[in-house]
């Protein structure tokens, strides 16, 4: 059975360079433009890991992942930041809030590819 993937990105290319990367390596990819849509998808599904960017409409990545680790279901979901926020205080803000690794867009697939492998089998 296929590791599961949720992509929370308002950035549709993101998404799909994402989702092309993780389904050619054979997990299986979940999608949401936002973290309301992520969480309504974590509802319904369960997740192997989540891939968040930060700064999205109605609901940041950030609200977001402390939305889901407060989830009896989901925290314990491995969370990897994929995001343009590069500075250190938004790094350790999510750091604090759960996340488990951080990727600066533009990113190349390999790097995700390389950092969802190690999670997905901590």
């Amino acid at each position: 059975m296929p590791k599961k993937i949720l992509i929370v990105d308002d950035s549709a290319s993101v998404r799909m360079v994402a989702r092309i990367a993780l389904r050619e390596k054979g997990y299986e990819v979940i999608e949401a433009s936002n973290g309301r849509e992520g969480l309504e998808k974590l509802a319904a599904d369960r997740v192997n890991l989540v891939i968040s960017d930060v700064n999205m409409p109605q609901m940041d990545g950030i609200s977001f992942l402390k939305e889901l680790k407060s989830q009896p279901t989901s925290k314990f979901v491995p969370v990897i930041m994929l995001t343009t926020e590069a500075g250190q205080d938004k790094m350790q803000e999510g750091r604090a809030a759960g996340a488990k690794a951080w990727i600066t867009k533009p990113f190349q697939p390999a790097t995700l590819i390389d950092a969802v492998a190690k999670l997905v089998l901590a």
